[in-house]
């Protein structure tokens, strides 16, 4: 039978991994990255391949994201504010996302780019949703510092 634990009592990468995406932001960067995995595909698939970028990067971006969160290195690595960098990650995801996604579908013709387009519009989406939830993170992070500040007795 295999142990629920290595070694050390500490929990796993793949029982972090199942856990993570268990919560509400683990299932919305999962599905991110899959959608840009297909975004890329029919985009790289197409004969504008040139919008290949956009899905790279925010593929790229929200796997790190992913991989913070789920091993909790926003907890340790207090010299980035996680909330705020996530929200521009997000936002500018859906701007780029939607604006190619409108690019190609409304200019190009052929069906790999117009698939692309859609498949990018629902991922723009997403990340709208996404930003949403941010700007709620954020406003909740200002709200435990400000809580948490220790008061001026001198």
């Amino acid at each position: 039978m295999a142990e629920e634990h290595d070694g050390g009592g500490q929990v796993s990468c793949m029982e972090r991994f199942q856990s993570y995406l268990r919560t509400k932001k683990g299932r919305i960067l999962a599905a991110e990255i899959v959608l840009c995995v297909i975004v890329f595909i029919c985009y790289a698939a197409s004969a504008y391949g040139g919008y290949t970028a956009v899905a790279i990067c925010e593929a790229a971006f929200t796997s790190i994201f992913f991989v913070v969160y789920m091993m909790e290195f926003d907890k340790q690595f207090n010299v980035v504010h996680w909330p705020w960098s996530d929200l521009f990650r997000a936002v500018l995801g859906a701007v780029l996302f939607l604006i190619t996604s409108l690019i190609t579908i409304i200019r190009h013709g052929d069906g790999a780019s117009i698939a692309g387009g859609v498949f990018g519009l629902c991922v723009g989406i997403l990340y709208v949703y996404d930003s949403y939830l941010c700007v709620d993170a954020v406003k909740r992070s200002r709200h435990s510092r400000a809580n948490a500040a220790p008061p001026n007795d001198a």
